[in-house]
């Protein structure tokens, strides 16, 4: 399977955070899964962190190669879906996912209910 992590998922796999579900850390950490960090992740971590809402290491770019996670950056394909995806969520963080994770045949990693109303494959976090 592959999985997109949403932001949330991102830092706490990061953490190693007790919070994380068993079935969302047994998707990140299998052999066979290519697990995938969205470029958006990283956009809205680096607005949150500026903001003071959330810390997050300086190097969060080499936590995640270390990780071994796949960087996947936005296309004109992703943004195209995002901007017509119905305003079920009104995250446009979110919705992006969404749209990378519905274009690319992903399963999305997330604790976000909102996100389920959408047609995409999810594994609750």
């Amino acid at each position: 399977m592959n999985i997109l992590l949403d932001t949330h998922v991102l830092i706490w796999a990061l953490e190693n955070n007790p919070t994380l579900s068993d079935t969302a850390r047994n998707s990140i950490t299998l052999a066979g899964n290519m697990v995938f960090v969205s470029s958006v992740s990283i956009w809205e971590i680096g607005i949150k962190k500026n903001l003071g809402k959330i810390e997050v290491p300086d190097n969060l770019q080499e936590e995640i190669k270390l990780h071994r996670f796949t960087p996947l950056n936005i296309t004109y394909d992703h943004a195209e879906l995002a901007g017509k995806l119905p305003l079920l969520h009104r995250d446009p963080f979110d919705r992006m996912l969404v749209a990378q994770a519905i274009t690319e045949k992903l399963t999305l990693v997330t604790r976000d209910k909102r996100i389920g109303r959408y047609a995409v494959k999810t594994v609750t976090a």
